[in-house]
């Protein structure tokens, strides 16, 4: 059973289906991945990112909070356990003071094997936005809001090109019962049309929690994977998604990275040019 922010998704082939990888053959093709981007709105790229420097990354993330009992006590910080009783302050000091802009984690967004491939994809000198976003979910966390909900990007990047793309990163191993990304399969497509028509003119804000409805309202499948680490997803700026509930058995942690990434020469929100904090309002 799946469920995001306590809503059952309808696990019928009409509303639900998989994620499908870019195949071997088209990964070193160019035009191939922009015609691909453009008609499902997403790029699944399994095995983009060398796996030992992900999980040397969610270890460091983990051992670095781990005296706010994020995890549990005397536990392997790779493995990412979920600790009982968080001092939730002494988390958001580590967390925005130390994690989010130090240099492993801008390391970690700028590797080659991130940046050299945008450069490649995008044709030209790339832009990172400074503000990334860095999630841990622990399972069992209930109540609206706790897993993403969906929503396009763009309604937060008003300011800048709306050719930006997005990277989602699994930080670590991430089946669907640890509440990893969907994607409402080829809305962009819809919701580029209606931002076209004037239809939407939303304040910086997610659509819906409620996925179910969302997918009978498009007529559309959320589409769902096992993500392992060293998988990467590339999106348009349009494209719908959200995450699922974390209700791993084991008590495993999800951790995972949004970063956004765009031509230098295009347009940039400004506003996305400092590091990311749960209070900046964006």
């Amino acid at each position: 059973m799946l469920t995001s922010n306590g809503y059952r998704l309808d696990e019928s082939p009409a509303r639900l289906g998989e994620l499908v990888a870019v195949p071997d053959a088209e990964r070193g093709d160019r035009q191939a991945l922009w015609e691909r981007l453009r008609r499902e709105g997403y790029l699944y790229l399994p095995g983009a990112l060398d796996q030992e420097t992900v999980r040397g990354f969610r270890r460091y993330y983990f051992d670095a909070l781990a005296a706010t009992g994020l995890i549990q006590l005397g536990s392997d910080p790779q493995v990412g356990l979920a600790g009982a009783q968080i001092d939730r302050e002494a988390l958001r000091h580590v967390l925005f003071g130390q994690v989010v802009p130090g240099a492993a984690y801008r390391a970690f967004c700028t590797q080659p094997a991130v940046r050299d491939w945008y450069a490649w994809f995008l044709g030209g000198e790339t832009f990172l936005h400074k503000r990334k976003i860095i999630r841990h979910t622990a399972p069992g966390e209930t109540g609206i809001g706790t897993a993403t909900q969906a929503h396009y990007d763009l309604v937060y990047l008003r300011d800048g090109t709306d050719r930006v793309l997005s990277s989602w990163i699994p930080l670590g191993d991430c089946p669907v019962t640890r509440g990893g990304l969907v994607y409402l399969e080829r809305s962009h497509h819809r919701v580029l049309a209606d931002e076209a028509n004037d239809w939407l003119k939303p304040p910086a804000a997610s659509i819906t929690a409620d996925l179910p409805s969302l997918a009978d309202e498009y007529d559309a499948r959320w589409l769902v994977a096992d993500y392992a680490a060293g998988d990467m997803v590339v999106h348009t700026a349009y494209t719908v998604h959200a995450a699922l509930d974390n209700v791993d058995a084991g008590g495993v942690m999800r951790l995972s990275t949004d970063i956004r990434y765009q031509r230098a020469d295009q347009p940039i929100d400004l506003r996305w040019q400092n590091d990311w904090h749960d209070r900046d309002w964006l």
